[in-house]
């Protein structure tokens, strides 16, 4: 088994650079909707992804996820303004650099995009938040797209926040089903939700393995599942979410560390080291790449795994 490591959005290793300038929607009326306060968030968001992705790739990080905030007010139904015509040759620099260098990039909108919502106006949000993250990734000309998703709310209960998740799956085009993968949540849907929903629809399962600590551990013996769960992605490596608690107690379970447990992740890949498959493991430390190459040193002290690189290995 081949394992891949990633991380989220900002490198802790690059003071000072971030691909989330914001501009708020009540700054833009203030200024008088001024455009160019956005192009210039988005020429500095571009400016610094680029940095970001050149560093990722002289560091041999293969796996990254973009930040869902690099076109600021994006999504807001009544700002209308065209980026790509302004940055075509930006995006297509950045996707020459991932693209000739393997890299796989994929991207997790916020806590508003909620499929299963009962409210009309979310709903509607949401459907624009997709078609938008969509035009992203078709920028930047990423071939197998991946935008991640949680089932949602539990509104009503399980079984029918579960049909709403469906119902309104079906709503979306086809080019962003196609997109679509879901993961278990730290409250709610565990992985067996998650798998059921996920095999019904015939879309990929990401397994978040903090979230199922949360939720399910006691009860589900993850074991069982693995295989399953691999097996729902079709033309790209399964993807794995892999984070630690903030600290191993009621209150700070949820929360993320800025580290990696190596032992608990060591664990981790000793169950599924057998398994026909490679992975691409998405580190959700708040330490960042910090945080990933802390666990690369800490594997290569207490494991035999064979590094191929800084951040992939084999088991």
């Amino acid at each position: 088994m081949i394992i891949r490591l990633g991380y989220v959005a900002i490198s802790k290793s690059l003071a000072n650079v971030t691909s989330s300038h914001s501009v708020s929607y009540t700054n833009f009326r203030k200024n008088n909707s001024d455009i160019n306060l956005i192009y210039d968030a988005v020429r500095k968001n571009l400016d610094d992804l680029e940095t970001i992705i050149t560093y990722n790739i002289k560091n041999n990080i293969h796996f990254y996820r973009l930040t869902s905030k690099l076109i600021p007010l994006n999504d807001h139904k009544d700002i209308q303004f065209d980026y790509w015509e302004q940055f075509k040759d930006k995006f297509q620099k950045i996707s020459k650099l991932i693209s000739d260098n393997n890299m796989r990039v994929d991207i997790h909108p916020d806590q508003f995009t909620v499929l299963n919502s009962v409210k009309q106006e979310v709903l509607d949000n949401t459907f624009l938040i997709l078609e938008k993250q969509y035009q992203i990734l078709n920028n930047l000309n990423i071939q197998n797209k991946v935008i991640i998703l949680h089932v949602g709310s539990n509104v009503l209960g399980k079984k029918n926040s579960i049909k709403r998740f469906i119902n309104n799956f079906n709503k979306l085009p086809s080019y962003i089903k196609e997109c679509i993968v879901v993961e278990n949540d730290d409250k709610i849907f565990n992985i067996c939700d998650v798998l059921d929903l996920c095999t019904n629809l015939n879309i990929p399962v990401v397994l978040d393995y903090h979230h199922h600590i949360c939720n399910g551990f006691s009860e589900i013996d993850i074991s069982k599942y693995y295989d399953k769960i691999f097996a729902t992605w079709k033309h790209i490596n399964p993807k794995i979410h892999f984070s630690s608690p903030k600290a191993y107690n009621k209150k700070d379970m949820r929360s993320h560390n800025d580290y990696i447990d190596v032992d608990h992740f060591i664990a981790f890949i000793e169950q599924v080291k057998d398994l026909p498959y490679n992975l691409d493991i998405m580190l959700e430390a708040k330490g960042k790449d910090e945080a990933l190459f802390r666990l690369v040193r800490n594997l290569k002290y207490k494991t035999n795994y064979t590094f191929i690189d800084d951040t992939t290995f084999i088991v």
